[in-house]
């Protein structure tokens, strides 16, 4: 008896000190609590000062309004009017522009492009859709060359610019790494068989898994770049389905093939999941210097062009998890705290504060996280614009309004300026709070996020975070990371809901 109690003491001190010392793996989950998953999302550090500022802003506000025209079921902006809006901020005053570094090799692989090809590019002329229901089988007889990342098994997403999330807070989780200057947020899940890391952007946005294809072809031409990628000769549980699919998104397009493959999201295994393998990218997702292999959208599975459940779906479907949740908490770069995280069935409740959580019903029926917006104030003064609902976007950066809105906005701010195209400029020392209110909570910007980028070389004019977009006489706003950075945001499909509070 003496001896089984010794035993039994010493394997209790034995697991406890492995607990307290032991360091986790980037991608492991960290369990502490039954059926949700949370996963780490990362910082990417992409500076822009390689992009003048003027045309980083349009090339957002193209991107978001063509998002918005996907969201809201219209016809998007054609190239050519994406292009004209780009001409009109390179036209160079009298006195000429501030000088800023040359396009990076994202916007410019193959030497110096003549002023054509340069606007037609940075509007996006790479963005079209890709034919319906164009197969590429040709394509896999190129699978060797690009079947694996290099030969140590990295990737420019492993060493590229990735700063890994800090150790999560919630069940089984992983964090979210930041793109850029918070453009977006990425989280590591395994596919295949053997199991690999991929690293995968989360987007609210859209409702499609994938990755690219083992022969993945960029528009661009060549391949798609020092990626992971996944097919039949990386992984033995790789099924193709012999049907086709095409995503188009604000920035960048994908098509390939639906197929049937094992993945794990926070040490939660989904066997033969459906999704996407890319056989075409834009250049959007195939340049080296992208930092993720793929993306998931978080949408409602109404909304995926491949017709099939989302992963948190799955997810709740097999059990996993007791409901479809899915909850954010978006990090900010300047904060450096590394402590973004996405979690599957259920919140974190160590990043908010429960007292200001609010639930209310999602506005929209085709799919996207829509919810009415009760009000919208600048240091305390409401300027009148109910009736507003709001489209809550984690792969969006600004916040897009109709005109009317943004000019009210901008009216209340001391010193802000529209430019006549969508953009406004606003002090770069603005101490201006910005708030938006849903289910009777303010949610107040923090002024660092209401400065997207300096607008010149004085040190005095930026660029505001909030635009205008080509939704005249409309009343839904596109609320992207601009916001999303200042509240804990959740959706739930399963009783199609959306909360958000105070983060802590």
């Amino acid at each position: 008896m003496q001896l089984a109690l010794s035993f039994s003491t010493l394997l209790a001190s034995v697991l406890f000190v492995l607990s307290a010392t032991g360091n986790g793996v980037e991608a492991a989950p960290a369990k502490r609590a039954p059926r949700s998953v949370t996963l780490p999302l990362t910082r990417i550090h992409q500076t822009r000062t390689d992009i003048h500022p003027q045309i980083l802003l349009q090339q957002h506000i193209n991107r978001s309004v063509k998002r918005y025209a996907r969201m809201k079921g219209r016809t998007p902006p054609t190239k050519r009017e994406m292009e004209e809006k780009i001409a009109k901020r390179m036209f160079i005053p009298e006195g000429g522009r501030p000088k800023f570094n040359a396009n990076s090799k994202r916007y410019n692989r193959k030497g110096t492009k003549n002023p054509v090809a340069a606007v037609e590019e940075l509007a996006g002329a790479r963005l079209e859709p890709f034919a319906k229901g164009k197969k590429h089988k040709q394509q896999q007889a190129a699978a060797n060359a690009n079947a694996t990342a290099g030969g140590d098994g990295t990737t420019d997403a492993d060493n590229g610019q990735l700063t890994p999330a800090n150790p999560p807070t919630a069940a089984n989780s992983l964090g979210l790494d930041i793109e850029a200057k918070d453009v977006g947020y990425i989280a590591t899940i395994q596919m295949g068989t053997p199991p690999r890391d991929f690293h995968i952007l989360m987007d609210s946005g859209s409702a499609d898994l994938w990755v690219g294809a083992e022969g993945c072809q960029s528009q661009a031409g060549g391949g798609c770049g020092n990626h992971q990628f996944l097919g039949s000769q990386s992984s033995s549980t790789f099924k193709d389905l012999g049907q086709q699919f095409q995503v188009t998104y604000g920035t960048g397009a994908v098509a390939g093939d639906v197929i049937q493959d094992n993945i794990n999201v926070a040490g939660l295994a989904l066997n033969g999941h459906t999704f996407g393998v890319a056989l075409e990218e834009t250049q959007d997702f195939s340049d080296d210097s992208v930092p993720f292999d793929g993306l998931m959208g978080l949408a409602q599975s109404t909304l995926s062009e491949q017709g099939v459940p989302t992963p948190v779906e799955a997810l709740a479907s097999a059990g996993l998890i007791d409901e479809a949740i899915t909850s954010y908490k978006i990090s900010r770069l300047a904060d450096d705290k590394n402590d973004g995280e996405i979690t599957f069935g259920g919140l974190d409740d160590t990043k908010f504060d429960p007292n200001t959580l609010v639930t209310f019903d999602n506005a929209a029926t085709n799919g996207f996280w829509e919810g009415a917006m009760d009000g919208v104030s600048v240091d305390g003064q409401d300027l009148g614009l109910q009736g507003r609902t709001a489209i809550l976007d984690t792969g969006t950066t600004l916040i897009v309004a109709p005109d009317a809105d943004a000019q009210a906005v901008h009216a209340a701010i001391p010193g802000a300026q529209s430019d006549g195209q969508g953009g406004f400029t606003i002090p770069c020392n603005t101490n201006a709070s910005v708030a938006l209110t849903f289910s009777g909570q303010e949610f107040a910007i923090d002024t660092r996020d209401l400065i997207f980028a300096q607008a010149d070389n004085t040190g005095e004019n930026c660029v505001s975070g909030i635009s205008s977009g080509e939704i005249d006489g409309d009343t839904t706003w596109l609320v992207g990371d601009v916001f999303l950075k200042n509240a804990y945001f959740s959706t739930d499909v399963t009783k199609n809901t959306i909360s958000l509070a105070k983060l802590v």
